[in-house]
């Protein structure tokens, strides 16, 4: 009968999570480690995106990280655009050191009609660059303002119209439309109060409870609070009211940059296997090789990026003089181990003419393997000479 309908008693569970949304949580968490709370944040404006809940006048979400260098701010940025565009270059990246001066505002919307270089002048922010890594499905922009402490109060301003209006107006009068981006902001303000003696280790401390399973409630909320005061003495209370989500990134512990370690040697093969001279190889590292490099990476200070940088320096870098000797071919296992006096790395071929498909077993099962051409399969080496061998 019209009018008719069933009525039912069943209770909702509203902390569960669409498919999409626990998509990006997991995509997230695999590539930044130990920063749960801004996972969680992203997750969270994300799923009121797709619900359409969101404010239509604003832009989808406006975020401001804080925290020590090295905790992983950018790379949050980059891991949503990743994510979800499937390219860690659709960020636009807004280096807030080069606009420390009010006219330097020209480079981003561009010099108005009658002032010298205004055709010269393209803005940074414009609608073409905004939506330049929209694809069929997802059209998101991403866009990342770093260490927006730098900036001049001219761009703070500016920002206001964005944040809140999800508008921007060029120098020539034209309207871009930031009603489908995600705005971030980085700064490491608070950042030395949370690296004292006195709380600087406990953070250290907590982030290793935290790997374990225990939080430390009180100490994670006087970290917090000291990134979040840190930005209100700064910014004027307008700017900060428009911010949708203030994420104060934890200093990293041992823990946290073991799983690093893991991840960033991951990225060194993946590149391997990727690389333009097309002669992929496999390298290991035993266990003491590294714990080498966890104990050279370590610094409270400046956290994941001196990491990277000791593997860049120990073990990127010697692998590249070994390429281009020659001593290292495709198809080659290489092992690095600790050397004889504790001090550096060494490097043995182990095995060599290994096939794709046994190298690919050997790796992170992520890793993105080249074509290879139809004329061998078997061997990497000789897919290399068949794939540059002149056609006939």
């Amino acid at each position: 009968m019209k009018g008719e309908f069933v009525r039912i008693n069943k209770r909702l569970d509203p902390a569960q999570t669409g498919t999409e949304a626990e998509k990006l949580q997991s995509n997230l968490k695999k590539r930044v480690v130990g920063q749960e709370e801004a996972v969680m944040q992203i997750v969270n404006i994300y799923q009121m995106h797709l619900a359409g809940m969101g404010d239509s006048g604003r832009p989808i979400g406006n975020f401001l990280f804080l925290g020590p260098t090295g905790s992983g701010k950018t790379r949050m940025v980059e891991a949503t655009a990743e994510s979800l565009i499937g390219d860690v270059r659709a960020v636009v990246k807004i280096d807030c050191a080069e606009f420390q001066h009010s006219h330097e505002i020209a480079k981003l919307i561009g010099s108005p009609p009658g002032y010298l270089g205004h055709r010269e002048t393209h803005p940074i922010l414009s609608q073409e660059v905004l939506n330049h890594h929209h694809t069929e499905k997802v059209k998101l922009s991403f866009v990342l303002f770093d260490e927006i402490e730098k900036a001049s109060d001219a761009l703070w301003n500016l920002l206001l119209g964005i944040l809140d209006k999800a508008i921007l107006t060029l120098g020539d009068n034209r309207r871009v439309d930031f009603s489908r981006a995600l705005i971030f902001m980085t700064s490491n303000l608070g950042a030395s109060e949370m690296l004292q003696p006195n709380l600087g280790f406990a953070a250290g401390e907590a982030a290793r409870q935290q790997a374990a399973g225990v939080v430390d409630k009180k100490l994670d909320d006087k970290i917090s609070r000291a990134g979040v005061e840190a930005a209100r003495r700064k910014f004027p209370p307008e700017f900060i009211n428009r911010i949708d989500k203030v994420v104060v990134f934890k200093p990293l512990g041992e823990a946290e940059l073991r799983k690093i370690l893991t991840i960033e040697l991951s990225i060194v093969q993946q590149r391997i296997f990727n690389s333009a001279n097309g002669a992929p190889f496999v390298f290991l590292l035993t266990e003491a090789a590294r714990e080498f490099l966890l104990r050279e990476g370590t610094d409270l200070k400046y956290g994941a990026r001196h990491l990277k940088r000791t593997i860049d320096r120990l073990l990127v870098h010697p692998l590249s003089n070994l390429i281009t000797s020659e001593q290292v071919r495709g198809g080659d296992l290489i092992c690095v181990a600790l050397g004889p006096a504790l001090s550096g790395l060494t490097f043995y071929k182990t095995a060599e003419d290994m096939p794709v498909y046994v190298m690919a077993q050997m790796v992170d099962k992520s890793i993105t393997l080249p074509p290879l051409p139809a004329a061998d399969s078997k061997s990497p080496r000789a897919a290399t000479v068949a794939a540059r061998s002149p056609r006939r």
